[in-house]
């Protein structure tokens, strides 16, 4: 099972991107995470382009079509999302019939510097990948004072890791393709 990640987060030392290597080590074990990189590379939105899809905007819509789920890890910037993840997810859209989120599975989580784990930005991403189509996950995970929470193993807090690794079986089962009844033997 694949599942994309993806950092709402543009810098380099990102504590959602550590996030998402985290969950990546929580993953159950028939599943692999691959984290999405060309989001610094996605231009505005234009109405204009959206039949000619920019490269980078092509990049994301494939790499969400190959995978079985998308998981997004967000900060929170003016309690919202941040505008280039605002901006990917307005591509995504587009046209809304063929979008890769339609019907993916999916679960957001976040991390900041503040006391309440980017909360609020993790609401609106939930509400927006809705509006598209994925079939979101009704789970948060709010990670605060996000400069501590995080060690060379992943999440410093057990209990923050052992909810992420819920929240991630509970995606790894929704991407399972549904059971096929076995053939009868003639």
């Amino acid at each position: 099972m694949k599942v994309l990640g993806l950092s709402g987060s543009l810098r380099a030392g990102s504590h959602n991107a550590k996030l998402l290597r985290a969950a990546g080590d929580l993953l159950p074990p028939e599943a692999d995470l691959t984290i999405f990189d060309g989001l610094k590379a996605i231009p505005p939105f234009d109405e204009d382009d959206e039949h000619t899809r920019p490269d980078a905007v092509q990049a994301l819509f494939d790499a969400i079509a190959e995978s079985d789920a998308v998981l997004v890890a967000t900060p929170e910037y003016n309690h919202s999302i941040p505008g280039q993840l605002k901006n990917a997810l307005d591509w995504l859209s587009r046209p809304l019939a063929e979008s890769p989120l339609r019907n993916k599975p999916a679960a957001v989580v976040g991390t900041s510097t503040g006391l309440f784990g980017a909360v609020w930005a993790q609401a609106e991403a939930r509400k927006v990948l809705t509006a598209i189509g994925a079939r979101v996950l009704d789970r948060e995970l709010p990670i605060g004072f996000a400069d501590d929470a995080f060690h060379e193993g992943g999440l410093a807090d057990p209990d923050q890791a052992l909810a992420l690794a819920g929240i991630l079986a509970e995606l790894a089962g929704e991407a399972k393709p549904a059971a096929r009844p076995a053939l009868a033997a003639s």
